[in-house]
């Protein structure tokens, strides 16, 4: 069926659809029934032939792929890739590029909080090195930062299930822990809405220190949990230990870094602005099954 014949107003393209967060945007903007929704991800998925979702493949390293997925797209949802820094910035130059080349008319990209080139966490610099391709590509944007999600956060928190200690070198840092679900609500509200030109803090409803964030968990999960506020050094080596690629070891220990500089501790109130909830808190979440 056409998109005149379902009065479908704009097409807007997803990234990383086939992700828990991309998959969950793209249902928003189906639910919504007003705009024909393409669902781009390295692999097809065939949908129903009145579906207003559809599918193209797009595979971040190459860029005629991403050109040919983004034709005739009004908006990009551009949830990040993931991995290797530096190969997620030709990535993220290769998106960029494409829809400057298609012509796409807004981006909506996914960055986080701590978006400074000068910050410790890697990630940091990638988000701000794609926010500035973004502002200077002519396309018109609108930028999600958001915090730490609050399921990511959790896997320290549940890997201290046995030992009863959640060892990372957090300090007294502080972060607004947030939801994946509001960030994905959040993504879907400023794709359906005129480009901002902005950023946008996407947080939890308060800023949190570990040691109240892990005295939630055993609250939620009746377990006694104790913060070991290790060092830097002691974390790394523990990771390493445990089998965990050394990537995500450095990863995980800047991260850690921008927490100590309390790059994490902003609270705002965007979900409320953009969906017109309230954003979940911290035991909402760690109370889920």
């Amino acid at each position: 069926m056409s998109r005149a014949r379902r009065g479908v107003e704009i097409r807007i393209a997803v990234t990383g659809s086939s992700g828990s967060l991309g998959g969950q945007v793209v249902r928003l903007l189906a639910a919504d029934g007003r705009h024909q929704v393409v669902a781009l991800a390295r692999r097809t998925v065939t949908h129903e032939p009145d579906d207003l979702v559809t599918s193209r493949y797009a595979e971040y390293t190459d860029l005629d792929s991403l050109r040919s997925a983004l034709r005739g797209v009004d908006v990009l949802v551009f949830v990040s890739s993931d991995g290797d820094a530096a190969k997620m910035m030709i990535h993220h130059q290769n998106v960029v590029r494409a829809a400057a080349d298609s012509e796409v008319a807004h981006i909506v990209y996914l960055s986080g909080i701590d978006a400074d080139t000068a910050s410790p966490f890697c990630y940091a610099y990638t988000n701000g090195y794609t926010e500035g391709l973004i502002a200077s590509s002519g396309c018109a944007f609108s930028i999600a930062r958001a915090s730490i999600y609050t399921e990511f956060f959790a896997s320290f928190l549940r890997s201290a299930r046995e030992s009863g200690e959640v060892r990372v070198p957090a300090a007294d840092g502080r972060l607004s822990l947030v939801s994946r679900a509001d960030v994905g609500r959040c993504l879907a509200a400023l794709a359906t809405a005129p480009p901002t030109g902005r950023h946008h803090d996407i947080t939890g409803p308060v800023s949190l220190d570990v040691r109240t964030i892990t005295g939630l968990a055993a609250q939620a999960w009746g377990l006694p949990l104790r913060f070991a506020d290790v060092s830097p050094d002691t974390f790394s080596a523990e990771l390493a230990n445990a089998g965990q690629e050394p990537w995500w070891v450095y990863a995980f220990s800047t991260m850690f870094a921008s927490v100590r500089e309390q790059r994490w501790d902003a609270v705002s109130d965007e979900v409320r602005c953009l969906t017109g909830s309230d954003p979940l808190n911290v035991a909402d979440v760690l109370g889920r099954p």
